[in-house]
């Protein structure tokens, strides 16, 4: 058996984007250097700082009732109607982006029946510009 040879060698060229392809996976798959961070300081003891808008557990959500957030209720008005928690407005999901609530500054506490809507709702008011809303989820999140 005779084996196939080339009379010269031919040079190989490898297209440029394809080295700056392969130079750049290589450099993205190499080890990362570890952050430096500055040392977070402690919080004073004597300023409560508010939650960071989001979801909130029930004592949260009663802390930020008493401290002056409004409580809304976005089921409808005849959810509303059978049950509701003690000093909650009710704005129906579909209405809460035409709703005066005092000022997109003003602190939205919002619930629903199972946690679906109430977050619909907060997406949407947080898109409209409203700063302070947190997200009680579920009613039955009031009482735990």
């Amino acid at each position: 058996m005779t084996a196939w040879r080339c009379a010269r060698p031919v040079p190989m060229r490898i297209p440029g984007s394809l080295v700056l392809s392969i130079a750049l996976t290589a450099c993205a798959s190499s080890p990362a250097a570890p952050a430096q961070s500055a040392p977070t300081p402690a919080p004073a003891a004597t300023v409560a700082a508010a939650p960071t808008p989001g979801q909130v557990d029930g004592p949260t959500a009663h802390k930020l009732v008493q401290d002056g957030a409004t409580l809304v209720d976005v089921r409808t008005a005849d959810e509303y109607a059978t049950k509701h928690l003690d000093g909650a407005v009710n704005v129906p999901v579909d209405q809460v982006t035409t709703h005066d609530f005092g000022g997109k500054d003003k602190p939205l506490v919002l619930y629903c029946a199972k946690g679906h809507r109430s977050a619909q709702a907060a997406e949407v008011l947080r898109s409209s510009g409203y700063t302070h809303v947190y997200l009680l989820g579920a009613m039955s999140a009031w009482g735990q």
